[in-house]
């Protein structure tokens, strides 16, 4: 905006005739969110989904009828899907909001998967839930859902890739314990697994319960409700986190751009209004188990035959997408839970899981699902190297994206804007992140405990006198008074006095003057606004520490702490049970690896050899896969070898490289053809392949050269790192 000048008479009139038309087209757009609230609010099945769907499955139908439903996601003209990619599967969250968030734009996680040729389905839910269903019920009915797409793709070249943005993350995570045989890679985005973790001076949600005195609220929350918890209660307590935001900037960014920002606006109004119901009993599970409890890393949760539920069950990739921006789940609730299982990265791979993580620098929570930029580069890039990610050895990466621009090799192997690796880590780089310390974590555990004491109080002394006082009529207009749903009713068609707004609006249109942009009330206009927003934001600083410091000192007192049962001089963090049997079954797997280390052929060398080559990189990244992609469709016979096959080919021989690695590389000319000629065209193969990630160099290079000999092919004498590349003899 222009420096401001000394303001005239003219000036004045023509903000002053700015400023009124704006108002009157902003209560137009308000006029128009309450309409759309209303049409939203009367459909049997409101979504915001960009893309046309068909129904393959309704949970009501089910023989535990849940509200939860499954859809094909029919691809837009222009856009083709192959059948043999592996299917995607969305699942939106339920906190509070309807569903379709996950497809609410070209530029989203549905439309980035069907770019890259794969079919998608989306699991979304009603408005209502069934009566009595529970958490459970709908982690059953969304197995039966992944099993129906599984059969509609039985020649896919993996099983599906299912993405839970939000609170549906710990929700796949938790099926995926339960039924580890129904996914491929899964993708949790913005997902709060340990529900304690943060740093001190920043991400005060977690301190919530503890400062409410526990679930004993929600339960109360539950019972005014008539047994239905209101969703509008979770948005609410998402705004709450922002006030400037909340109570200012959003509304004054649709004032100040009243010409181009009204479709944006209420575009993302149709999701942010369209609040959604759930069982009294469904939350006082996520409050009780997760939230307040967090029992889900810990392997505290039980199923109701008494299944516990062990995150380390997952035999899938898993990929961590979280936000240092993002104050709803900040990167240590959505990466610690891996500090909660292990101990090491060796204990990631006895157990057999791959896990990526990627953080981005600044977005906020929701900007991880409905931006674009996000779209067209994390989730694109995910969506893109989906199987490089299912065929990673297992251990701890991060996806780390470089501009495909300043890509100096392989350029040709890049089909988008960026290129992924993944690079080795280890549980220091995540600790680097911050995280509680022991005396935080007796904090939390005494909220915990006295949770569990004022929940127990409420319901022996306060629920049934309150259950008994609420009636449905009641209940409902609970409901419809709430603050968020009467800011969208008050300017919708049911308020007489807005009548004239549309007309006023159409009229103010035509005539449409706005202030020139060097008019210097304009300047004076958005200075205030900006002082506006650094008081609201100094109120949060100051809420926020005093929230932070209050909980500190309560639930910090050692003698509330024993007075709960709480230890406060054990330094012994909690954690889940180490489980003999699988100690047992991992000696008995490292004992039949060590006998298969002379076995197989061809393939088997090769693949031992990429990987030997390979951690001398500590990582992988796209190029490298695409040319064995491209090998593989160049050579049929190669292309025998499917998806799985391969990724099991390369699991093996990682195991075996890991458990004897001398073993291993003296085992591989055992391997190999005699023929010399095969030696030399598969040693060629895999130089390529290596070569496709950038110049074979230091450490990698005495690698090669060391494969080159067990290939009987080690005659040169110029060290391997000043060869020629295979491309560049290609072009000579």
């Amino acid at each position: 905006m222009a420096q401001p000048t000394i303001p005239s008479f003219a000036d004045a009139f023509a903000y002053s005739f700015d400023a009124w038309q704006r108002s009157i087209l902003f209560l137009d757009v308000m006029r128009q969110r309450g309409e759309q609230y209303e049409e939203h609010a009367a459909q049997t099945a409101p979504h915001v989904l960009n893309y046309d769907a068909e129904l393959v499955v309704d949970g009501r139908t089910l023989d535990r009828p849940v509200n939860y439903a499954l859809v094909r996601i029919v691809p837009p003209e222009g856009i083709v899907v192959d059948t043999l990619k592996r299917p995607f599967v969305v699942v939106d969250p339920r906190a509070g909001h309807g569903p379709g968030i996950g497809g609410f734009k070209a530029d989203s996680e549905i439309g980035v998967a069907m770019k890259a040729g794969h079919p998608c389905y989306f699991i979304g839910f009603l408005p209502e839930p069934v009566p009595g269903q529970t958490i459970e019920d709908i982690a059953r009915a969304e197995a039966v859902f992944l099993e129906t797409v599984i059969a509609r793709h039985p020649n896919a070249d993996g099983k599906p890739c299912v993405i839970g943005n939000c609170q549906a993350g710990w929700a796949v995570m938790i099926l995926a314990s339960l039924r580890p045989e129904l996914f491929g890679p899964i993708i949790i985005a913005g997902t709060p697994l340990s529900y304690w973790a943060g740093v001190r001076g920043q991400y005060p949600m977690r301190y919530s319960g503890g400062l409410l005195g526990g679930s004993w609220l929600t339960a109360l929350t539950g019972d005014l409700g008539g047994g239905l918890f209101d969703g509008a209660w979770l948005v609410q307590n998402f705004e709450n986190q922002n006030p400037a935001n909340t109570l200012w900037s959003k509304q004054y960014n649709l004032y100040s751009k009243i010409d181009t920002e009204p479709e944006r606006y209420l575009g993302f109004e149709r999701w942010w209004g369209g609040h959604v119901t759930l069982n009294a009993e469904e939350m006082q599970f996520i409050v009780d188990e997760l939230f307040v409890g967090n029992k889900l890393a810990a392997g505290e949760i039980r199923t109701s035959d008494g299944t516990a539920i062990d995150l380390r069950n997952i035999r899938s990739p898993i990929v961590v997408f979280c936000s240092k921006g993002d104050n709803i789940t900040p990167p240590q609730q959505a990466l610690d839970w891996i500090l909660d299982l292990y101990d090491s990265v060796d204990e990631i791979r006895a157990y057999g899981q791959t896990i990526v993580y990627a953080v981005h620098d600044k977005i906020g929570h929701l900007g991880i699902f409905v931006s674009a930029g996000v779209a067209r580069k994390e989730h694109d890039e995910f969506a893109s190297n989906i199987d490089l990610i299912d065929v990673l050895p297992p251990g701890l990466y991060e996806a780390v994206l470089e501009p495909a621009s300043e890509v100096a090799e392989g350029r040709a192997l890049v089909a988008g804007e960026w290129v992924m690796r993944c690079e080795a880590r280890t549980l220091d780089d995540i600790r680097a992140l911050g995280g509680n310390d022991i005396e935080d974590e007796h904090r939390f555990a005494a909220a915990a405990k006295l949770s569990e004491v004022n929940l127990a109080l409420y319901r022996t002394f306060l629920q049934p006198a309150v259950r008994a006082m609420v009636t449905p009529t009641f209940a409902e207009a609970m409901r419809r008074t709430h603050p968020l749903r009467l800011q969208y009713e008050l300017f919708g068609p049911s308020n007489p006095f807005m009548a004239w707004i549309q007309a006023a609006a159409e009229h103010a249109r035509e005539n449409r003057k706005p202030a020139v942009a060097e008019n210097p009330f304009l300047a004076l206009q958005e200075n205030m606004s900006q002082q506006i927003v650094s008081g609201l934001e100094a109120w949060r600083r100051t809420v926020e520490q005093l929230s932070e410091e209050t909980f500190r000192a309560i639930y910090g007192s050692p003698v509330l702490q024993t007075a709960l049962g709480i230890d406060s001089t054990s330094d012994r963090p909690r954690r889940p049970a180490k489980s003999p049997l699988h100690q047992e079954l991992v000696k008995t797997r490292i004992a039949s690896l060590r006998a298969e280390i002379a076995e197989g052929g061809l393939r088997e060398a090769l693949a031992r050899a990429l990987l030997f080559v390979g951690k001398a990189r500590d990582g992988a990244d796209e190029r490298g896969f695409e040319a064995i992609r491209r090998l593989r469709r160049a050579h049929p016979t190669a292309s025998q070898l499917t998806l799985p096959q391969f990724k099991a080919l390369l699991r093996k021989q990682y195991f075996i490289l890991l458990i004897d690695e001398e073993a291993a590389l003296a085992a591989i000319p055992k391997l190999l053809p005699e023929d010399l000629d095969e030696r030399h065209s598969a040693f060629n193969v895999l130089r390529e392949v290596l070569e496709a990630s950038g110049a074979i160099a230091g450490a990698a290079a005495e690698r090669m050269e060391r494969v080159e000999r067990l290939f009987g092919l080690g005659s040169e004498t110029v060290p391997f790192a000043a060869r020629k590349s295979a491309r560049e003899r290609k072009t000579s």
